[in-house]
């Protein structure tokens, strides 16, 4: 295998090519590999996976074998019930863009001593950026997208996981997105400057927008975490996680899409099914709300089709096309599902 391999990666900037979004209305440069290329890091990563697993800590959850964000959730939840109420709630500014890929291979090689796979990561490490018009070797970061790239993402925050640990910190982290959650505000703060000089030590930034100290029982000073909020006692949808959710409705659901309801319906399941299963734990409220919402629009969209003029009256529509008729149909109901759910525990 020649160094260099072959990968495209799209530009942060808005234009024709696809990026990752950002909370801010910006995309982040992804890796995407050829095929081959993506076969090769899937080889590596099962290689060196073994030996760094047997070293990552329990409090790490990303891309790990047999861990996940629901992993992480519950032990966000553990920690709030044993008293752990005030939150470091930090945030690693372009975390994959700017890991020190000097420092990242030196951690590596201290695990790994077969310099054929460490040079064959480095090589992917190396790789090219192209865009429509330019083409640039970063000196810095992983490639986001590429499989090999979450591994060695985990490897450089372990050190920060062994301190914290250490320290007696309970720290959460899922990738590049973390909480430390402490007894009371002297151990968050004491906590906070911990992280600060080790992040500044180690050539990474916090965010000084989205890194903030609170007691997530008081209102205002909750957190955001793997998609959900924590505040004055309660675990819901944060607000960006349902706005994306309702997106993702409105673009299956256009009023002047030219394609059958069970087409849509047969779109819309997936997302709905997915969503539910990650989010089943909000309140009973909300799905209802959903529900309501999917309904409407789906409603719209039958009411263009049959030419009806104007916006109609909700509850012409409504006595139309019924909650059963879309039941009928097949369309996966949220509230239904809660139900179910709960009732069969």
């Amino acid at each position: 295998m020649a160094r260099g391999p072959e990968q495209r990666q799209l530009p942060a900037k808005p234009g024709p090519a696809r990026g990752d979004p950002e909370g801010d209305g910006k995309t982040r440069p992804l890796g995407i590999p050829t095929v081959k290329d993506r076969i090769v890091q899937t080889a590596l990563k099962l290689t060196i996976e073994p030996i760094l697993e047997a070293r990552f800590r329990d409090g790490s959850y990303g891309f790990r074998p047999g861990r996940g964000c629901k992993d992480a959730l519950r032990a966000v939840d553990r920690a709030l019930k044993d008293g752990y109420a005030w939150v470091v709630d930090a945030d690693l500014e372009r975390y994959f863009d700017t890991i020190p890929r000097r420092d990242l291979m030196a951690r590596l090689g201290d695990l790994i001593s077969d310099g054929r796979v460490l040079e064959l990561i480095d090589s992917f490490l190396q790789q090219d950026i192209m865009t429509e018009t330019a083409r640039w070797t970063p000196v810095a970061g992983a490639p986001q997208g590429a499989v090999i790239s979450p591994i060695l993402s985990n490897l450089y925050l372990h050190p920060l996981d062994e301190l914290m640990e250490a320290e007696g910190y309970r720290m959460i982290r899922y990738a590049d997105d973390f909480v430390v959650l402490c007894r009371d505000e002297a151990q968050a703060r004491a906590a906070l400057a911990r992280v600060q000089a080790w992040v500044a030590d180690n050539g990474l930034t916090l965010h000084p927008d989205k890194t903030h100290v609170g007691d997530c029982r008081q209102p205002g000073q909750g957190f955001d975490f793997l998609g959900y909020r924590f505040e004055a006692g309660r675990r819901y949808v944060r607000d960006k996680s349902l706005k994306a959710f309702k997106d993702k409705i409105r673009a299956r659901t256009g009023r002047s899409r030219g394609v059958s309801l069970d087409h849509v319906i047969a779109d819309l399941n997936p997302v709905l099914r997915g969503w539910f299963g990650y989010f089943k734990h909000a309140r009973a409220r909300l799905f209802t709300q959903l529900d309501k919402f999917i309904r409407r629009r789906l409603r719209a969209m039958l009411r263009k089709q049959s030419r009806r003029p104007g916006f109609g009256k909700s509850y012409a529509d409504h006595r139309q096309w019924t909650n059963a008729y879309f039941a009928t149909r097949g369309l996966f109901t949220l509230s239904t599902a809660l139900r179910q759910a709960r009732h069969s525990r």
